[in-house]
C-alpha cells in the first residue's frame, strides 16, 4: 500500500525537488549568498511538501488499500471508503459495477433457469416416442427389430446424458445422501444394458459383497453405467468377461470395474476425463462423444467420490471408484 502511495505521488514529488533546486540556483546566481536563509527555504519546502503527503496518505488510506488488496467477497464494496473526492468516486464506482453484475447474474440465472426447463420437457418428449416404438415392436423377434432396439437404446442412453448433464448444472437442489447398497446398484445396472451386453457378447462377473456406501443412488448408478458401457464397448470382439469386485482399505471402499480390451494408450490416459475429448479409441469406435467420462468426474467430484483409471493400451482398463468414509 505505501509503495503505491509513493509511486503514485512520485511525480509531485519530483517536481518539488525540481522546483527547490531551481530556486536555490536562481537565488545563488543572483549573488545570493545567505546560506542560512537558503537552508531555511529549503526547510520549508520539504516541510510543507512532507505535511501535504501525510495528510494525503491519510485521507486515501483505504482508497490505496482497496487497490492493493484483492476483494474477497461483493459485499466489500459497500465498505465505508475515506470522505476524500477520489474515495468516493471509486466508491461509487464499484457500488455500480456492483448493482451491474447482480443483474446480469440474475438474467443469466433466468436463462438458465429456462434452458433447464425447456431441456427436462424436450427429453421428455422424446422418451415417449421410444416408449411407443418399443411397445409396437416388443411382440417381434426377428433381425431388423433387433437393429431397431439396438437404436432406441442408443437414443435411450443419449437422451440420459443430455438430460444428466443439464441437471449438472443446478446439482444441489437434485441430489440426496443415503447408504446405497452397492451390489444392489451395479446390478440394476447390468439388468438396464442386459441387451448391450448380449449384443456384444461380453458378460459381467460380479464379485461383490453386501456393502453400502454413502452416495446419491440415481446419480451413482449414472456415474457406474457410463464406467460399465465403455467397458463393454472396448471389450467386444477382444475379451468376453467385464470383472465387477470391490476392495476395501483404510481410506474406505473402492469399486473395481476391470476389462481386457483395448486399453487406453499412456498418451491420452491424462485426458480421458476432458470434456469432448475422445482420443485414439474415439477415432476407431465413431460412437464416442467424449462427454461420458467428463461426466463421470464432475459427478463424482460433486458426490465427494473419486474416480481413478489404470490402462495398459491393448491389455484393457481398471477404473477405481472410491468412496471415502
Amino acid at each position: 500500500m505505501i509503495k503505491l502511495f509513493f509511486r503514485d505521488q512520485f511525480p509531485l514529488i519530483l517536481i518539488n525537488v525540481i522546483q527547490l533546486a531551481v530556486i536555490v540556483t536562481v537565488l545563488w546566481l543572483s549573488d545570493f549568498r545567505e546560506v542560512s536563509l537558503i537552508y531555511y527555504i529549503l526547510f520549508l519546502g520539504i516541510f510543507f511538501l512532507t505535511g501535504y503527503l501525510v495528510y494525503r496518505y491519510i485521507t486515501l488510506r483505504k482508497f490505496y488499500q482497496v487497490l492493493t488488496s484483492p476483494i474477497a467477497r461483493l459485499e466489500e464494496v459497500f465498505d465505508t471508503f475515506d470522505a476524500a473526492p477520489l474515495s468516493a468516486a471509486l466508491s461509487n464506482l464499484l457500488k455500480a459495477q456492483h448493482r451491474l453484475y447482480i443483474e446480469e447474474i440474475a438474467v443469466a440465472n433466468s436463462k438458465k433457469n429456462e434452458h433447464m426447463t425447456f431441456i427436462n420437457q424436450w427429453v421428455h418428449q422424446m422418451k415417449t416416442p421410444l416408449s411407443v416404438i418399443e411397445l409396437i415392436i416388443q411382440d417381434y423377434d426377428d433381425e431388423q427389430i433387433h437393429s431397431i432396439r439396438e437404436e432406441t437404446d442408443k437414443l435411450e442412453k443419449g437422451l440420459e446424458m443430455v438430460l444428466y448433464a443439464a441437471r449438472l448444472e443446478v446439482f444441489a437442489q437434485d441430489f440426496h445422501v443415503k447408504l446405497v447398497p452397492l451390489k444392489q446398484a451395479v446390478e440394476q445396472v447390468i439388468r438396464d444394458n442386459k441387451r448391450l451386453f448380449i449384443k456384444n457378447r461380453v458378460y459381467p462377473e460380479l464379485n461383490l459383497s453386501e456393502v453400502a456406501v454413502e452416495s446419491d443412488g440415481k446419480w451413482l448408478a449414472f456415474v457406474i453405467n457410463q464406467i460399465m458401457t465403455n467397458a463393454v464397448k472396448y471389450s467386444a470382439g477382444k475379451s468376453d468377461k467385464i470383472y465387477i469386485s470391490e476392495a476395501r482399505t483404510k481410506a474406505g471402499v473402492q469399486l473395481l470395474i476391470e476389462d481386457d480390451g483395448v486399453g487406453i494408450p499412456k498418451s491420452d490416459i491424462k485426458r480421458v476425463f476432458d470434456p469432448f475429448f475422445t482420443g485414439e479409441n474415439g477415432r476407431v469406435y465413431r460412437e464416442s462423444t467424449g462427454m461420458g467420462l467428463s461426466l463421470v468426474r464432475d459427478i463424482c467430484d460433486k458426490l465427494g467420490h473419486t474416480v481413478e483409471i489404470e490402462s495398459t493400451h491393448g491389455k484393457g482398463t481398471l477404473f477405481k471408484l472410491i468412496f471415502d468414509k
